[in-house]
């Protein structure tokens, strides 16, 4: 059965991390580096298939690797923050605050609880921290990857 009622929302923030531009040529070159020892291994192929299969397959590792969206959504049930496929509703969120790409490495590292939900990209700078206030819920906080620390942080707070 189908679910047919609409849903209103309004999208306060929206980003998708996807992976810098210049990861693409490195990624492209690698895989005509790789076709091209396909090609000079297996004498009797055509020199055209390598490349038209090694190509694509390296574009969509690149896309697949930017296909998290970060997005704070506001609908008849509240605010939400969704990160990837989990949301979290703001109600629960005792605080928030912007972790700097200088402190991202002790955030990840002998600081993280591991209890914690972390969306992390390495490509991405800086984080946001959401410290939840659920006594349901085991997890301490979340730590996610996003480029505008700071426009996520006020579409939460607004």
């Amino acid at each position: 059965m189908s679910d047919t009622r609409a849903t209103t929302q309004s999208v306060r923030y929206r980003e998708r991390l996807r992976v810098p531009w210049w990861w693409w040529p490195p990624g492209l070159g690698l895989a005509a580096l790789i076709a091209l020892e396909v090609v000079m291994g297996i004498p009797g192929l055509p020199q055209w298939l390598p490349y038209a299969l090694l190509l694509p397959v390296a574009a969509v590792a690149l896309l697949w690797l930017g296909r998290t969206e970060v997005r704070v959504v506001s609908g008849p049930e509240g605010t939400e923050l969704w990160a990837g496929a989990a949301h979290l509703p703001t109600d629960v969120i005792a605080r928030s605050a912007e972790v700097p790409r200088s402190a991202k490495s002790a955030a990840l590292g002998r600081q993280l609880d591991p209890a914690a939900y972390v969306v992390h990209r390495a490509w991405v700078g800086p984080m946001v921290l959401v410290v939840l206030d659920d006594p349901d819920d085991p997890t301490p906080y979340w730590l996610v990857s996003c480029r505008h620390p700071e426009r996520v942080l006020a579409a939460l707070r607004s």
